[in-house]
């Protein structure tokens, strides 16, 4: 089949994975919506389909440009959320993973990857950008889950919360998974910059530095996190502040970067 017709069948299994996972946690916040969850990953396995149609290359290339790195990370937060959601309250971030793998797809289909130069990744940087995608998945579900829990604590500091109160889990257990996210996302994270710090040679050659210096800033933040949540029992809009701005650090570290090397500039690194 053609990658743009299991792109648009990938789409309606998501669209419909989202409304069959949004109605089945209104109705059954306690229990995983098996319906939501069997079509969703029937969608991942399409999206899976169309992101390494052709990939890699005749010459083995097996760089990973802008689109194809938006689309890879949506997929992984997905399946992550996917795989986790029969056993843990994680599944209440399908509500926003699944669109976001959806967008990511879309965008990957509307805007087609350029084909990157010949040549071969050496299989050390394989597996520092194959961790790096995971720390970023991970970390950008505890971006999810901060959001979640900030305007879950402001409607009912507000009295306009207008859900149900079991749609969502208590803001304790939703903090609690909040640091479960970030120490994992944190691991992968100090994993990539070790991967980075033994394989890549030359930071100003290959035009890295800037990467490396957003993404330790990240590391730093969440870092901090974790101490201050260990050592003063941070919580609360702090944790949901200081999840986003990491975050965003990391956006612009690899995300950011990337489009700038490679739709602006048009070149790829």
């Amino acid at each position: 089949m053609h990658p743009t017709a299991l792109a648009i069948c990938a789409l309606i299994a998501y669209a419909l994975a989202s409304w069959l996972t949004a109605s089945g946690l209104r109705a059954r916040p306690q229990s995983p919506p098996w319906a939501g969850l069997a079509v969703a990953s029937a969608a991942l396995l399409l999206h899976a389909s169309v992101l390494f149609h052709g990939w890699p290359g005749a010459n083995n290339e097996w760089q990973i440009g802008f689109v194809r790195a938006l689309s890879l990370v949506g997929g992984l937060m997905a399946l992550l959320v996917v795989l986790s959601s029969p056993f843990s309250r994680v599944r209440v971030l399908l509500i926003a993973a699944l669109p976001i793998a959806a967008l990511g797809l879309a965008i990957s289909i509307l805007w087609p990857e350029q084909s990157p130069r010949s040549g071969t990744f050496d299989w050390r940087i394989q597996v520092h950008v194959g961790i790096a995608l995971a720390a970023y998945s991970v970390l950008s579900l505890a971006a999810l889950q901060a959001a979640f829990l900030g305007i879950t604590d402001i409607a009912l500091k507000q009295r306009r919360i207008n859900w149900e109160p079991r749609f969502f889990p208590p803001l304790s257990s939703m903090e609690q998974l909040l640091f479960q996210l970030i120490i994992a996302g944190f691991t992968l994270l100090t994993l990539t910059i070790l991967a980075g710090g033994l394989f890549i040679h030359d930071w100003f050659a290959q035009k890295l530095i800037h990467k490396t210096v957003l993404t330790f800033a990240a590391w730093l933040i969440f870092g901090g996190l974790l101490y201050g949540r260990w050592r003063y029992g941070w919580r609360g809009m702090r944790a949901v502040r200081l999840t986003l701005a990491g975050m965003a650090l990391l956006v612009l570290a690899f995300f950011g970067s990337k489009f700038v090397l490679e739709h602006i500039l048009e070149r790829t690194v």
